[in-house]
């Protein structure tokens, strides 16, 4: 791994440690509050901190699943060469599309 890889990774690590705290104690803060997915739906409606929330937490993935799943394919497989880092840029741009679909979803619903 590069050192450039390496500290993209610990990076985002640490971004993703922190969105999934918070995100689990939002998710059990709604639970125990009773909330239903509607009034879940009315908070987020157009809340810009939930949206930009989510959306570096989608960045974070979008970065840092890709290069732990480099690192897997290089180290079980003999897959080498530039073809595999080809294929994992368009595996980041899928995760961080399909991600912010999402999130706007939320945020304009």
């Amino acid at each position: 791994m590069t050192p450039v890889l390496f500290l993209a990774q610990r990076i985002s690590a640490m971004v993703l440690a922190l969105a999934v705290a918070v995100h689990l104690a939002t998710i059990l803060y709604a639970i125990r509050g009773g909330l239903t997915a509607a009034d879940i739906l009315a908070r987020t409606h157009h809340n810009v901190g939930f949206f930009l929330f989510y959306a570096i937490f989608v960045a974070a993935v979008a970065f840092h699943a890709p290069i732990g799943l480099r690192n897997v394919v290089r180290e079980w497989t003999p897959w080498r060469g530039p073809l595999i880092d080809v294929v994992l840029a368009i595996f980041a741009v899928a995760l961080l599309v399909l991600g912010m679909r999402a999130v706007m979803a939320v945020y304009a619903a």
